[in-house]
């Protein structure tokens, strides 16, 4: 943030006139403090993945993740006469996959109905040398402009975010190809920090640019979790680190983490699932890490409350994010204090939100990290 750079600033919203009071509920959790009541948001994670748009006039994926107008009109078309209740703030993230980051060097995507992948480009590791990032590419300047297309058409509609950035380990895993990159670690450790340490070294420079561009729109910084901040916020992860040990983690992955949240005022730390979950002490033990994402699995994981003692464990130490479902709520709030707590649940109706805001503003408890 700039010496010039207000800390606060006022936005309005159609759907969302309680804008302001659920900035400052969000705020607060990451302070670890309540005010009257805990953040809520009404989406269950992933819920994108089970709303795959079918409508589109080509057969070819490509087409339709590349086709601005459709993916800024779509988006509209979802918000328009919606109220959005509790911190379920209305935002829009120009998205071209999980792995765009490793697109901007120069690896191909492929597309599927819901994500997109791509293809590993380092073969061998002479390969490294034609990585070089390049802001004028297809991915970087489509992403440019749907992100201005969206700010052109939503204004007062929605906020605009960024895209899903994944620097570091797991895109140099993406260039490699995951099973490859976990058998680098253990035979090619210097090749692979080199790779690595290429994969992080733009970071800043990306994220400035984005970051620049939405702020001289009004926008707060926000992404695809749907956390806005009036500061900069990042969603930092390591999905790869499910595959490796809490040795190898500290020796290639720590480094990396340290260094991408340095400059940011709310990292967000996204937890996917019980492998990545082994290295949380580590994680937690990086002062630019504000908060963690716990995303339980599908399956057998999925019942939240096997999950409470984990919870409680991260909650002693930073806010966190739980996606659960309606029918768990109760069960939920009777075994958890509220400090520190962020519910994400799925919704069908205007009737079910504002019932769960009832229902979660009697969840009493006070205590203080």
């Amino acid at each position: 943030m700039t010496a010039t750079q207000p800390t606060w600033w006022t936005i309005e919203l159609e759907g969302m006139p309680g804008f302001e009071a659920a900035m400052k509920r969000a705020h607060a959790w990451f302070e670890g403090a309540v005010l009257d009541r805990p953040p809520i948001r009404f989406v269950a994670h992933n819920a994108f993945v089970e709303q795959a748009n079918q409508d589109y006039p080509s057969d070819n994926l490509k087409d339709r993740w590349f086709d601005a107008e459709f993916q800024v009109e779509t988006f509209l078309k979802s918000v328009e006469g919606r109220r959005f209740h509790g911190e379920t703030f209305p935002i829009f993230w120009p998205n071209l996959g999980p792995e765009v980051y490793a697109a901007f060097y120069g690896t191909t995507l492929e597309y599927g109905e819901v994500t997109s992948w791509s293809v590993p480009s380092v073969r061998a590791w002479d390969d490294m040398a034609r990585l070089k990032l390049d802001m004028g590419n297809e991915y970087f300047t489509k992403l440019d402009e749907i992100t201005r297309l969206a700010l052109e058409r939503l204004r007062g509609k929605a906020l605009i975010g960024y895209t899903d950035l994944h620097p570091g380990v797991d895109c140099a895993a993406a260039w490699r190809d995951p099973q490859q990159f976990c058998i680098d670690l253990i035979e090619s450790p210097d090749e692979a920090r080199q790779l690595i340490d290429i994969a992080i070294g733009d970071f800043e420079r990306i994220y400035d640019y984005y970051d620049a561009m939405l702020k001289a729109a009004g926008q707060p910084s926000g992404s695809w979790m749907g956390i806005p901040s009036f500061g900069r916020m990042h969603i930092p992860s390591c999905d790869f680190s499910s595959l490796i040990s809490p040795r190898l983690f500290e020796r290639f992955c720590l480094p990396v983490l340290q260094r991408e949240v340095q400059t940011m005022t709310h990292n967000v730390f996204h937890v996917d699932g019980k492998g990545v979950a082994r290295h949380l002490d580590m994680i937690l033990s990086v002062p630019g890490v504000h908060a963690i994402q716990w995303v339980q699995g599908v399956g057998d994981d999925q019942p939240i409350m096997q999950w409470v003692p984990l919870i409680k464990e991260i909650q002693a130490r930073a806010p966190v994010i739980v996606d659960l479902h309606q029918s768990e709520l109760d069960d939920f709030m009777a075994a958890v204090e509220p400090e520190g707590i962020f519910l994400w649940i799925g919704t069908h109706s205007e009737e079910e939100e504002l019932d769960l805001l009832k229902r979660v503003a009697r969840w009493n408890g006070r205590r203080v990290f």
